[in-house]
Order: C-alpha cells, then sequence, then structure tokens
C-alpha cells in the first residue's frame, strides 16, 4: 500500500508541477518483464500458502534481488531509481542476516506472534539481527509494518515518478 500511494504521490506532485502522465508512457525500460515476474514470485510468496514452506523465503529474496539488479541497470533512465535501489539494498541485508526473514516488531506482527516466522517474516526479538533495519515503522492509518528500507523505496519511487511525469525538459534519459 506505502508504495502505490507514493507512485499516486509522484504522479499527483507531477502533474501539478504541468507535468503530463504521457512522459511516464514513454519512457522505455530493457527486460520490464523481469520486474513483473519478481513481484509475481515475491506476492505469491507473501499471499498464498507457500509463505507456509520451508524455503520460500529464499524465493522472495530472490525475486527482491531481481528487482534490485533492474533498478541498479535503469539509474541512467531515472536517475532517482538509486533511492528505490538503497531501500531495497537495506531490507536484503536485514533478511540474509536474519536467515531470508524480514524481523517485525512485537506490537506491530499481529498474528505472527503466535506462529513466530511465517514465510519471509520473523517476529523481532534479541535473537534476530540488524532490528533497526527490521519492519517497526507504523504509518498512520494504515495498519502494516515498515522498515527504513521500505521508506526509501517509497520516497525513491514518489521522486521517480515525479521526475518521469514532469516536463519533458526535466525528464533524465
Amino acid at each position: 500500500m506505502l508504495f502505490l500511494f507514493a507512485i499516486v504521490l509522484g504522479i499527483v506532485f507531477g502533474l501539478l508541477t504541468g507535468g503530463k502522465v504521457g512522459n511516464l508512457a514513454r519512457i522505455r525500460f530493457r527486460w520490464p518483464w523481469l520486474v513483473l515476474a519478481a513481484v509475481i514470485v515475491r506476492e505469491a510468496v507473501l499471499l498464498t500458502p507457500l509463505n507456509r514452506v520451508a524455503g520460500a523465503q529464499y524465493a522472495y529474496m530472490l525475486g527482491l534481488a531481481a528487482i534490485l539488479a533492474w533498478t541498479a541497470w535503469h539509474w541512467n533512465r531515472l536517475s532517482a531509481l538509486w533511492l528505490v535501489s538503497a531501500g531495497i539494498a537495506v531490507n536484503l541485508l536485514v533478511m540474509i542476516a536474519n536467515g531470508g526473514r524480514m524481523p517485525v516488531a512485537t506490537e506491530l506482527a499481529g498474528s505472527l506472534v503466535r506462529r513466530g516466522t511465517v514465510g519471509q517474516y520473523v517476529v523481532m526479538s534479541s535473537d534476530t539481527h540488524l532490528n533497526l533495519l527490521g519492519d517497526w515503522i507504523a504509518l498512520y492509518p494504515v495498519p502494516e509494518a515498515y522498515s527504513p528500507g521500505d521508506v526509501l523505496i517509497a520516497l525513491g519511487l514518489a521522486i521517480t515518478v515525479f521526475i518521469a511525469t514532469a516536463t519533458p525538459a526535466r525528464i533524465v534519459s
């Protein structure tokens, strides 16, 4: 939800400053199917019974790594994508340090507290690592937990979409 909000915010501010949605549509990305496939893998691990399969968190991390590579590959087309890449890298770092799982603050973990781990998530404790970079940020009114990496990704998405929507003279190619 945070990422969708960031994209909409970027479009709105781009339009308010005289930009056009058509500018966004004119940008040509290399291998767009790679992002689509990675997002499908990530969502399948997150939203289906696959999240109960041992090792599924590694498929999620692989999808995240593919999106990181894709965003880094496109920095020359949209310069603010480096923020998205940085956020993904921070999230991957935390997950690698925790055996492929993202620590979630107990007060924001909901039903995860009873299970301990689900898919790529684990309840934050003294046994998890890099907790400061885990999911502990609550953004009202959405009842979800976000990490500093998620916030960087959202900021990067908003700026990237703003730049891409802005007038052609400001589009970085």
